[in-house]
């Protein structure tokens, strides 16, 4: 695929909103079949609000998006989404990292349940470990996040809400697909005046394919979920407690005399307590434990005595909500505290490190007549670099029923991590990475069945942490704050829904430049553009999704190499065999594209998976 087919697509985003007739208001509040839903969001204010009307960009990813896609992890969703990039290392179960609006990997905040669970060692999380069919919908945030969730929020946020109790529902699924992948998913969950309670288990192997470009030796993964939660009401006090638990190995490489694998155990635990103080005071208080452990499964040599290499999280947080209704303004203060516990031991190196941070926060959202203004000022205190102050200031307008125009400038950071302090080339003066973003949007409804979203921002991250190289030993290199970035870009979608059809066409440009030397930042694309298409007959579904990404930088040693862009095409079906009884399937790279997204590693070729899907209510 070459720029002049990405620009097509972006192009005809432009297009299809130009020629769209606007209508009056009173069309906008006429009931229509298939007039859009907008889903209710959380992630961009910690409060409840239309996703139509959100300041901050949203995504939201609901269930029957993820039930339709048989997808085997969550990244597989994200991509087909403008602005977001993945790079993996070889196929599902190996190592992924994810890029919003060109930010680093490492800073991104992902929250499971509100959960976070980037790990203290390295800040990439474990995305590759969720299983969709354990997901209820997914909300992704693009932006400068860093005062409502602290740091790494620096692209934004990713929150995977887990499966809910809901009434009476019992589920199952079996499938089966190429490179010998088998799955098994069941869900039960009950629902009554006490309360309410449900438990997901899933279960997902792969044979896989070679990792690396050139070798032979097919490598595998597999994958135990389990997650459970339950609620219950106790004198006017709502009582909730949740587990998301995934188990597995992968394997992903292998050196010149033995294969190398390595054993995760990634989880997060949460209990909480809402009520109301006062009529229009509520109040929430949440305690939670994240659990990152990845244990390689062979001999670190360097070390003494040699054993195998391990890196290991433990978070303990606290997190006090508080939302006050002041009629016209909706007023949030809180904070969070953590205490983190991070072990490793890799290349010889190994640390054992105890930090703790809090992070204040207040938030005010108030509406005057056709404006909206949110603004909100964070505070973050940390054990190892001291104190950081964070802010946000969203605008919006809306001239006429339909249309919001939205200004925003904000801050965030990211902490250095355990490893950038003390692993190998650690260094413990490092600062914190900070960003400075502004923003301009437009949200327009055309009619009852379209929506078309349009934003420009620009984003500046200064002291960007790099590994250096030094002349003399012991350690030949060290992590400092060399880097600044900026990454400017412009994002459209445009979504249409009419009589069992839904389309989306979104489309990303954007320039993210190391502004040292004025490289182009590796593994993201300057251009993309997706298209979701669905439609609706009778009780059978089918549904294509296109993804086009531009070229790409990656590292490749002495030089960089650019990465040729690329066309996929996914398709599925869903067909109703009886009440309560479907057949699924997907094609995966339906036109067999051979592309990289990890110089030197392989990808998925064309897959087929089939499933059974069992649903009583």
């Amino acid at each position: 695929m070459n720029l002049h087919h990405v620009r097509r697509l972006l192009t005809l985003v432009s297009v299809v909103g130009a020629c769209t007739p606007f209508t009056t208001a009173a069309d906008e509040t006429a009931a229509a079949p298939g007039s859009i839903e907008h889903p209710v969001v959380v992630t961009a204010s910690r409060e409840p609000e239309d996703a139509a009307e959100a300041l901050m960009p949203v995504i939201v990813i609901d269930r029957d998006a993820i039930e339709q896609s048989l997808a085997p992890d969550i990244a597989d969703l994200l991509r087909f989404h403008a602005g977001i990039d993945i790079a993996r290392a070889g196929g599902p179960g190996q190592q992924t990292s994810l890029f919003i609006r060109g930010a680093n990997s490492d800073q991104t905040v992902v929250l499971v349940d509100g959960v976070r669970i980037n790990p203290g060692t390295l800040g990439t999380p474990a995305i590759q470990n969720i299983a969709p069919e354990l997901v209820d919908h997914i909300e992704v945030v693009k932006g400068p996040m860093s005062t409502l969730y602290g740091t790494d929020a620096i692209g934004g946020v990713i929150n995977v809400i887990t499966r809910r109790p809901d009434g009476d529902e019992l589920q199952a699924l079996v499938g089966y697909g190429r490179y010998d992948t088998r799955q098994a998913f069941a869900s039960g969950q009950y629902g009554g005046q006490a309360g309410s309670v449900s438990l997901s288990a899933n279960y997902l192997d792969s044979t896989g394919f070679p990792t690396l470009v050139g070798s032979n030796q097919d490598r595998g993964y597999r994958d135990d979920s389990v997650n459970f939660a339950a609620r219950t009401t106790l004198d006017g006090v709502d009582l909730g407690a949740r587990a998301w638990h995934a188990s597995g190995t992968t394997q992903y490489a292998e050196d010149i005399l033995t294969p190398l694998d390595q054993n995760f155990d990634t989880s997060a635990y949460a209990v909480d307590a809402s009520g109301l103080l006062m009529d229009h005071w509520r109040t929430r208080v949440m305690v939670s434990q994240a659990v990152d452990d990845v244990r390689q499964v062979q001999l670190d040599l360097y070390a003494t005595p040699p054993a195998d290499d391990f890196a290991i999280t433990h978070r303990e947080t606290v997190d006090w909500q508080n939302d006050i209704d002041l009629g016209a303004q909706q007023l949030t203060v809180g904070g969070f505290a953590w205490q983190e516990h991070a072990q490793t031991l890799s290349f010889g190196t190994a640390f054992d490190v105890n930090t703790y941070s809090d992070t204040w926060y207040v938030q005010d959202r108030a509406m005057v007549g056709q404006q909206r203004v949110q603004a909100a000022v964070g505070y973050t205190h940390n054990s190892v670099f001291g104190d950081h102050l964070t802010w946000n200031a969203e605008y919006g307008y809306g001239p006429r029923a339909g249309t919001l125009l939205t200004a925003g400038w904000g801050t965030a950071f990211r902490a250095p991590d355990t490893t950038d302090l003390y692993g190998y080339g650690g260094n413990p003066a490092l600062r914190p990475e900070s960003s400075r973003n502004l923003e301009l949007g437009l949200r327009q409804q055309l009619g009852t069945h379209q929506l078309l979203t349009v934003a420009a921002f620009d984003n500046r991250i200064d002291d960007l942490i790099e590994f250096v190289d030094l002349p003399t030993p012991p350690t030949f290199g060290q992590e400092q704050n060399v880097d600044r970035a900026r990454i400017r870009g412009v994002e459209a979608s445009w979504e249409w829904e009419y009589d069992g059809w839904r389309a989306r066409l979104e489309g990303s440009r954007q320039d993210p430049q190391d502004l040292v030397d004025g490289s182009e930042l590796l593994r993201r694309a300057r251009d993309s553009a997706t298209l979701a298409l669905a439609r609706k007959l009778g009780s059978s579904e089918y549904s294509a999704n296109v993804l086009a990404v531009g070229e790409r930088m990656d590292i490749n040693y002495p030089s960089d190499v650019r990465l040729g862009g690329y066309t996929l095409v996914d398709l599925a079906a869903r067909f109703a065999l009886s009440p309560g009884l479907s057949l699924q399937a997907r094609l995966e790279n339906a036109l067999d594209k051979q592309y990289s997204l990890v110089y030197g590693y392989n990808t998925m070729r064309r897959s087929l998976m089939v499933s059974m899907r069992y649903q009583y209510h």
